[in-house]
This record gives structure tokens, C-alpha cells and sequence, in this order.
């Protein structure tokens, strides 16, 4: 841009032919595969994957290599209402198999959708999504703190009746009723991480750590066990983009930039800001848990870790934001 001009993005330059494709992270919020206001059919949900491959064709299109996380909320919550609906005749499935289910669902209709608009454009260029894993701590603070809130809402009476059957905590959520909370502890290893960058070392692009990755906890002998818990895609896309040496992270959500003051008179856009203005800016209490926090903490983790510049910006601006025009 003209006033940052230290600010350079190569991603449509032709490489030398000694430098390798820029490998580029992308991690897109859940709302962008499962808006909250859609009923959730199929077709419904294929025209939102639709939309979203045709919002990052442009960045699948380059010499890059591209590993693309996304996540589950909307899709957990209706998993989770089925489940209520039908547990009187179907015992409910356990909250790591609920984040499976929703991981494949999500990652078939993303493979597809970005293959299909590669195809129209000509590009034989693969795309593969991968049940991905996630180690988190035994012994996280989150597992004796649950704050997560999943699922539709209740009555106090549903609650409690929910809470003794399925052994499920319940809180009240800002008055608007009881829901399910579970815990949100931070992820610690992407389990086959070596796999994801054989494939893009191949040219595929991966879907990976969909909803933050399936939580599980290894014993001493190597075993795995899914736990109850929902981890953070902003923070597993974060630690992907730490251990395969990605420079830049892409944060798609629903807003094109960054605001301290939000919705106040004095509301500001940020535009470029260092890691110590981000994390002031943060201690402040700009940015609550609900909304941008989560992103925040994964820009902040993302660079403490070897990044170098994290992008947060509306999913339908991908290639502005990477080429500094917004975001």
C-alpha cells in the first residue's frame, strides 16, 4: 500500500525457479460454511460451500502451498439438537464423535465445492480434507472450567433433567436460557501433522483441524481418547501455521477489519498495527471472548510462535487483505 510501502505481498509473482511455492495458512469461521439463518438443508448448505470456494478461488489458484481450517459452531449446536430430539429412542453420541461428524460434513462440502470451481476455471488442482486430530492436555485448567457454550437452548427444568441423563453440565447463558458448556482446552499437538505437509508439498490444498480439530489425550503408551471438548479453530489454525513454518496467516470471519471501540462513538478501524499496539489494545478489553477475543489470542500466538504477520478480514475480501487493501 501506498503508505506501508515495507508491505509486500508475492503471491501473484512468478517464482524463481529455486524458490519454493509460499505455503499459506487460511482459517475461516464457522458461520462461513453454516450461517446461523439458513434452515441448514443440504442444498442449503452446499450454496454456502459454493459461495466460500468461490470467495478464496482466487487464492487457491496460486502457486502457493494452502492448508484451510474452518469452523463447526452452528454445525455442532444442530448436531447436538438432533440429538435431544431423538434421545429418548437413540443413545446421543459422545462430544468428540458430535465434532467428527460435523469435521467431515464441513470438510466434504468445502472439498468439493473448491474442486468444482478449480475445474471451471481449468486448474486440475486437487483438494483433500483430512479427519484431523487434535492432543490437548489431560489436565488443562479448561476441563475443570467449562465455558463453552454448544447446542441449542433450554429450561431450567430441561436443564436439569439433561444434566442427570446425559451427565452434561449446564449454565445459563445471559439470561436467554440453559445450555450445554464443555471445555475449551488449547491444542498441544495435531496428531499426523507429516501428513498434511506431504500433501502440500504435492500441490494439494488440505483441509485440516476442521472446528479445531477432533480433542483427544494420549496415555503414556501412545493410546488416544477423544474427550469432551470443543477447541478453538482460531488456536489450532494458529498452531498448524507455527509448526509448518507459515509466515502469514489469513483469519476470515464476517467483518473486513479490526475495530478497537466497537459499536461506541469512537469506534476506530485498525488497519497495521505491531504485535505490543495488538496486545495492549487486547489488555484494554477490546476485544471480548464472544467475538473477536479468540481471533486476537491466535493472531498474538501465531506471531509469539514465528509468524510474521497475522490478517484478519472479511472472507469475501481474501485476496485485498493479502494484498493490503483491507484487513
Amino acid at each position: 500500500r501506498a503508505n506501508h510501502p515495507a508491505v509486500r505481498i508475492r503471491g501473484t509473482a512468478r517464482r524463481k525457479t529455486n524458490e519454493a511455492p509460499r505455503r499459506r495458512g487460511t482459517a475461516i469461521g464457522g458461520n462461513a460454511v453454516h450461517p446461523e439463518d439458513i434452515a441448514g438443508t443440504s442444498e442449503e448448505q452446499r450454496k454456502v460451500a459454493r459461495q466460500t470456494a468461490d470467495s478464496l478461488i482466487e487464492l487457491a489458484q496460486l502457486d502457493n502451498e494452502l492448508i484451510i481450517t474452518h469452523g463447526n459452531g452452528p454445525v455442532v449446536g444442530k448436531i447436538m439438537m438432533r440429538q435431544m430430539l431423538t434421545m429418548n429412542r437413540i443413545p446421543p453420541m459422545d462430544m468428540d464423535i458430535c465434532v467428527a461428524h460435523s469435521q467431515g460434513g464441513i470438510g466434504y462440502l468445502l472439498m468439493q465445492a473448491i474442486e468444482n470451481a478449480l475445474r471451471e476455471k481449468g486448474n486440475q488442482r486437487h483438494v483433500a480434507s483430512l479427519l484431523t486430530q487434535v492432543e490437548v492436555d489431560k489436565d488443562d485448567p479448561a476441563f475443570q472450567n467449562p465455558t463453552k457454550f454448544v447446542g441449542p437452548f433450554f429450561t431450567e427444568d430441561e436443564a436439569k433433567k439433561i444434566s442427570t441423563e446425559l451427565n452434561w453440565k449446564m449454565r445459563e447463558d445471559s439470561g436467554r436460557g440453559w445450555r450445554h458448556v464443555v471445555p475449551s482446552p488449547k491444542p498441544k499437538h495435531v496428531c499426523d501433522i507429516s501428513l498434511v505437509e506431504a500433501l502440500v508439498k504435492r500441490g494439494t490444498i488440505v483441509i485440516a483441524g476442521g472446528g479445531g480439530g477432533v480433542p483427544v489425550v494420549r496415555d503414556a503408551r501412545g493410546v488416544r481418547t477423544g474427550v469432551p471438548a470443543v477447541i478453538d479453530k482460531d488456536l489450532t489454525s494458529a498452531h498448524i501455521a507455527n509448526v509448518l513454518g507459515i509466515e502469514e496467516l489469513l483469519i476470515l470471519t464476517a467483518v473486513p477489519r479490526v475495530a478497537i471501540n466497537f459499536g461506541k462513538p469512537t469506534q476506530k478501524n485498525l488497519e497495521e498495527v505491531s504485535l505490543e499496539e495488538i496486545k495492549a489494545y487486547h489488555k484494554e478489553g477490546h476485544f471480548p471472548p464472544g467475538s473477536m477475543g479468540p481471533k486476537i489470542d491466535a493472531a498474538i500466538r501465531f506471531l509469539e510462535g514465528g509468524g510474521k504477520r497475522a490478517i484478519i478480514s472479511h472472507l469475501d475480501h481474501a485476496m485485498p487483505a493479502l494484498r493490503g487493501e483491507t484487513g
